[in-house]
């Protein structure tokens, strides 16, 4: 997958032109062109807090002149993956104001194929196809084939998904896993859940396995420590810990590693995930190396009597740039070939 802004379109191009590829996140809203089977290309970042709507971001990449001259505005097929739920017709998204019809969009940008489904869903469908350049291994443990994988990410929010294996293909599933109750590990943990309670009745993972889960955690251990905890926004956090700058920082990356852990776990035992569990998100892979050095693996291997179980699923950060748009075009391509 290439991401270069003047591609030469191969012979083998769609006979229908070329298909628009989605990844919306409640941050950022990702967009590419897949101008033949595999040849993913074009890719443009827009800020969501830049346009009112996902049709206004859309119809904006669409029309970038470079975008254009590729074929953009001839585009009938396309398929977004954005993070929020998906079922029904309307969506109001959850880390996001953005809110729209799936039917309504499909008309008015003119197209003829428009299909929306899960984030994770679409990240899901690309790890078999992931090579080992674009996937980092953490601890030990060897995957097994035709076993379920999972699949959970931090970024705005906390994606869960997995993948079953059925008749020679995959079935992705549509979870919505990161909403599960919060569940500590030991005292610090505890403390953490307490103070999270004075804001929120229902802790879920995502609050605390998060963008604004990191600065939840920051605030929570520095009431802990009786210091003053300053207005710190999660890449700030990240950074002076990265830096060596701040042990409280350290501590809250620390925390939020090890919470994952627990986390990654439940999804590796709940869907029997010999195939692996894999880490996607913005925050993790930012970690580096800081992430092989934290508890993550510690932790996910600390299921009591399952311990032995678990210590056999392998888990692997996701290093690929746009791996969504992988299990996104999967997805297009069965929908149309349905048809």
């Amino acid at each position: 997958m290439s991401a270069s802004s003047s591609p030469v379109l191969p012979t083998s191009a769609f006979a229908d032109g070329p298909r628009l590829l989605a990844d919306v996140g409640g941050t950022n809203a990702r967009f590419a062109l897949e101008v033949a089977a595999g040849h993913i290309t074009l890719v443009e970042v827009l800020p969501c807090a830049d346009y009112p709507s996902l049709s206004a971001a859309l119809q904006a990449y669409l029309a970038l002149p470079h975008i254009a001259a590729a074929g953009g505005q001839a585009v009938r097929h396309a398929v977004i993956a954005i993070a929020n739920p998906v079922d029904g017709d309307f969506l109001s998204m959850t880390n996001h104001h953005w809110s729209f019809s799936i039917r309504a969009m499909r008309e008015e940008c003119g197209f003829t194929t428009l299909d929306v489904v899960n984030d994770f869903t679409a990240l899901a469908r690309s790890l078999p196809q992931l090579s080992s350049e674009q996937k980092h291994q953490v601890g030990a443990g060897t995957a097994r084939p035709n076993t379920a994988i999972g699949l959970i990410g931090a970024g705005t929010g906390l994606g869960v998904s997995g993948l079953i294996p059925s008749h020679g293909g995959w079935i992705a599933l549509q979870s919505e896993g990161g909403h599960v109750s919060f569940a500590p590990f030991n005292e610090v943990e505890v403390s953490i859940l307490q103070f999270a309670w004075r804001e929120y009745e229902h802790v879920s993972a995502e609050r605390l396995i998060s963008g604004d889960g990191l600065e939840l955690i920051y605030r929570a251990l520095a009431d802990r420590a009786g210091v003053p905890a300053e207005a710190l926004p999660a890449a700030e956090i990240t950074r002076r810990a990265l830096a060596g700058e701040s042990q409280l920082c350290d501590d809250v990356i620390e925390a939020f590693c090890c919470m994952l852990g627990t986390v990654a776990g439940n999804v590796a035992v709940t869907l029997g995930a010999l195939g692996g569990i894999y880490i996607g998100g913005g925050i993790v892979p930012r970690l580096g190396p800081r992430f092989d050095r934290s508890g993550f693996r510690a932790r996910f291997e600390r299921k009591g009597r399952f311990a032995n179980y678990v210590s056999q699923v392998p888990t692997f950060v996701i290093t690929a740039q746009y791996p969504a748009f992988l299990g996104a075009s999967a997805i297009l391509s069965e929908k149309l070939a349905s048809l």
